[in-house]
């Protein structure tokens, strides 16, 4: 069996950290679906197809697996966000167009289950877990926004943009796509079509090019 570099730096057997995942994932799903008071530990080991005392050698107790579950969730809606904002890498002649692309495959991941999911276990558990918000946001929103101001930053130097401050450039397009899917997703508890998604990134980047937009910004 090959063996995977842990974060601790000890090797591990790949069948550990598979089954580690699985558990993770399972997890999630129980807790999404039912909450963390209605969950129970032998629901996740039969939901990951292991052993209940699997699950405990593990994640120690229920908590803590309920807190690394989400913050895998997060990582991996994460992950999708990042891949996304990489295309504006090479945007191409049109930025407003590879703009819009982008907003609206954002977008997309906001609407994916794993994110709706994870939007409303957050809020759902908040009351118990008070540093749950701070945590996923941090995985989420926060890093999001760095890595999307350090676009806009080369977009800015580039002369696509004007000169700005990237971070707050990054955060105002983020609360233009953010803010009205929040209100049309109903917090997330809602599905929003495809078409309401582009019109929605089309809206956010058209404000958003209003105000940072240079004479190299629109069609070539």
């Amino acid at each position: 069996m090959t063996a995977v570099t842990a974060p601790s730096g000890r090797k591990v057997p790949r069948g550990r950290i598979d089954k580690r995942q699985a558990i993770l994932e399972a997890a999630f799903t129980v807790f999404a679906r039912r909450g963390y008071g209605q969950s129970c530990v032998q629901e996740i080991a039969n939901e990951a197809g292991v052993a209940k005392p699997t699950v405990y050698n593990h994640l120690t107790d229920k908590e803590t697996l309920f807190r690394h579950a989400v913050e895998a969730a997060a990582d991996a809606v994460m992950a999708e966000n990042l891949a996304v904002v990489e295309r504006l890498r090479e945007p191409g002649d049109d930025l407003r167009a590879a703009l819009e692309d982008m907003a609206h495959r954002m977008l997309q991941v906001c609407c994916g289950e794993r994110s709706r999911a994870l939007r409303r276990l957050t809020y759902a558990q908040a009351a118990d877990f008070p540093d749950l918000i701070e945590t996923v946001q941090g995985r989420t929103a926060i890093r999001l926004g760095e890595a999307l101001a350090d676009r806009l930053a080369r977009l800015s130097l580039s002369g696509r943009l004007r000169p700005c401050d990237p971070a707050q450039a990054a955060e105002q397009l983020l609360a233009l796509l953010t803010g009205p899917m929040e209100v049309r997703s109903r917090l997330g508890t809602h599905k929003v079509s495809t078409a309401e998604t582009r019109t929605v990134a089309r809206s956010a980047v058209d404000t958003f090019l209003r105000a940072y937009e240079t004479a190299a910004t629109g069609h070539p």
